[in-house]
């Protein structure tokens, strides 16, 4: 298998260094991928439409802190415009793709379908056309637990049927991860698509369960805790997936080159194409994880027990043997030191 090191390893820092594009470097996720890779040495290129999903000037700090690192450029565009997303790849030239960009959030899909629709299939679509044109060393494009809808057999694994979708969000990113084979196949890009489950940390999302209820908690007002607490999730920091991320981007998929055990590996028979979990494989119950917001802040919560949401899922459960038997990693920081970690943050960021 060809590889190259992208500091990813304990034993094995940069060897050289390597050219990223990264969409969505403003979001959650993508500002501390690109956080990891400049500190690497790495030289980071990030597209962002700055949208108004949440607030705008969170986003704007991300982009701030990581402008401090010579190594990095924004070009700030939608996904949907084919002439920003040419112009962050003539920027970048780069090795490596990693697509995050995305419409995110369960339950606004059922409020604003159109936003999905526009960045997850039109923009996706735009990033494959990219790829093909550009032929670079690995494509990685971020999924989602919620492909696996309410599947009973626990835990999740990557060649388990996604076909039942229980939102459009869900639905548009398997459809991503469909299109993204057909790519692969087509036209040789070395794809990987990773699941992501309930990611969580600092410079989260205002819009998440953890935002939310930090900052309620902290005002005296009321958490909503839907499902009346009986769900539970696998619960992933932000950092332990970045590190698996980074690790994935040196595992180029191979067409009859499995990872593992017979029956593990999702690998495509027909296209250099895979999808890993990306997850510690330990679901929290919901009330175990509001526990420990309390002991974090410091004081109880005003509990709001509300029915279940349309488009919940009662748990996600991730199996995180194919990322292991990959990249010999998988997630391990446990909430009582993530979720203080994110109050830490949130505290210094908001000056309270």
């Amino acid at each position: 298998m060809s590889s190259f090191t992208v500091g990813c390893l304990a034993d094995s820092w940069v060897q050289w260094h390597m050219r990223f594009l990264v969409t969505g470097t403003a979001g959650f996720i993508g500002f501390h991928l690109a956080k990891r890779l400049l500190g690497a040495g790495h030289v980071v290129v990030g597209l962002d439409g700055l949208t108004p999903y949440y607030d705008v000037t969170l986003k704007q700090a991300r982009h701030a802190e990581l402008a401090k690192h010579n190594g990095f450029s924004a070009v700030i565009g939608m996904l949907e415009d084919q002439n920003a997303l040419d112009e962050a790849a003539a920027l970048a030239r780069p090795d490596v793709i990693v697509h995050l960009a995305a419409q995110a959030g369960v339950r606004y899909s059922l409020e604003n379908p159109k936003a999905y629709v526009d960045a997850n299939l039109n923009g996706s679509w735009n990033v494959l056309e990219l790829a093909r044109r550009l032929q670079p060393r690995h494509l990685l494009l971020a999924s989602t637990s919620s492909v696996y809808g309410a599947n009973a057999k626990v835990p999740f694994a990557e060649t388990d049927r996604a076909d039942e979708p229980m939102t459009l969000y869900a639905a548009t990113k398997k459809s991503m991860e469909a299109m993204a084979h057909s790519y692969a196949h087509l036209y040789g890009v070395p794809t990987t698509a990773f699941r992501f489950f309930t990611v969580y940390g600092p410079w989260g999302r205002p819009d998440m369960a953890l935002f939310k209820f930090v900052a309620a908690i902290l005002k005296g007002e009321p958490i909503d805790i839907y499902g009346e607490g009986r769900m539970s999730r696998d619960f992933t920091y932000v950092d332990d997936l970045v590190e698996a991320v980074v690790r994935l981007a040196d595992r180029a998929p191979e067409i009859g080159v499995p990872a593992g055990q017979a029956g593990l590996d999702s690998l495509s028979p027909v296209a250099p194409f895979r999808v890993v979990n990306i997850a510690a494989g330990q679901p929290v119950g919901l009330m175990e994880y509001v526990e420990t917001i309390e002991r974090a802040v410091g004081r109880p919560a005003l509990r709001n027990m509300l029915p279940m949401q349309p488009g919940d899922v009662p748990r996600t459960y991730a199996s995180a043997a194919l990322l292991e038997a990959l990249t010999g990693y998988r997630p391990d920081t446990p909430v009582s030191v993530g979720v203080p970690a994110f109050v830490d943050w949130y505290r210094a960021y908001y000056g309270i």
